[in-house]
C-alpha cells in the first residue's frame, strides 16, 4: 500500500506530541519496516524542518529531516498539482494540494489525524490507528 502521510502525523513523532505520538510513531515504523510505501508531500518537508528546528534546534531538525528522507518517498508539488488542487471541493487549499500530490504519486490512502480536511476525495483517509489496524500491526 502506498500512502501519503500528513504533516500532523510526522510532527506528532518529531515533537513527541501526546497523546498522538505513540500511534503516529507506530505508523511511521510501518514505513520503516516497508509494510507501507510512505510518501511525504514536498511542501511538508520544509514545514517539518521549520517546526522541528524551532522546538528541537537546527542540527536535530536537519538530522530528523535526513532520516525522514531516507525512509519516505517525496510526492512532488508542481504547477499541475497546484492548479488541479484549486478545482478540488476541499475547504482547505493546503489539504487539497496534499491530496492531489498523493493522487498523482499513486497513493491509495492519506494517513492523517484531520479526516475532515480530506472530505470529498476518493482516496482512503486513515488515522494512524486505522492504518495499523489495516496492516494488522496495532499494538
Amino acid at each position: 500500500m502506498k500512502a501519503l502521510f500528513d504533516t500532523n502525523v510526522i510532527l506528532d513523532v518529531l515533537l513527541c506530541r501526546e497523546p498522538h505520538a505513540g500511534l503516529s510513531a507506530q505508523a511511521v515504523a510501518a514505513v520503516e519496516r516497508k509494510q507501507v510505501e510512505g510518501l511525504l508531500a514536498a511542501t511538508a518537508i520544509t514545514t517539518l524542518h521549520y517546526n522541528a528546528s524551532r522546538t528541537l534546534g537546527r542540527d536535530p531538525a536537519r538530522q530528523a529531516i535526513a532520516k525522514l528522507l531516507g525512509v519516505f518517498g517525496v510526492a512532488p508539488i508542481n504547477q499541475q498539482v497546484l492548479q488541479a488542487a484549486l478545482l478540488l471541493p476541499f475547504s482547505d487549499y493546503e489539504d487539497a494540494v496534499l491530496y492531489e500530490a498523493a493522487r498523482r504519486s499513486g497513493a491509495v490512502a492519506i494517513v492523517t489525524r484531520d479526516r475532515n480536511g480530506f472530505t470529498g476525495g476518493t482516496l482512503a483517509v486513515l488515522s494512524p490507528e486505522e492504518l495499523l489496524q489495516t496492516l494488522g500491526t496495532l499494538t
